[in-house]
């Protein structure tokens, strides 16, 4: 059974409800659509990174999440290294919550998101 267009596709964005992106926290943004650049963009910005970036951003991820402490982020960053593969960048921009993970990771390491752009 294939599941009807009203339920495969997101909702139109109304131009005309009075929404804007204060009020709605720029959810159109996150929809999952054809012309929607975001995914690319991401997957861009991964693949543009080098490889201890790479390592890092894993690294800090899973702090963010909890499989490693503040106090295990030598041990992050080693399996980070041993993992990295040309698969981390789909693994990345596939995490539910990547964004909030990597937050927290920064949190737990002791830096602030405080006054960077879009924050």
């Amino acid at each position: 059974m294939r599941p009807s267009r009203e339920q495969s596709e997101p909702a139109a964005i109304d131009a005309d409800s009075g929404s804007n992106p204060a009020d709605d926290a720029a959810v159109a943004i996150l929809e999952d659509t054809p012309d929607n650049p975001l995914v690319e963009e991401l997957t861009d910005a991964l693949d543009g990174l080098n490889v201890d970036e790479r390592a890092e951003l894993l690294a800090l991820m899973w702090v963010g999440r909890g499989d490693f402490s503040r106090g295990e982020w030598r041990d992050a960053m080693h399996l980070a290294h041993q993992r990295l593969n040309e698969r981390e960048t789909r693994y990345l921009v596939g995490t539910p919550l990547l964004g909030d993970y990597l937050a927290e990771g920064l949190a737990d390491l002791g830096y602030s998101l405080e006054g960077v752009a879009g924050r």
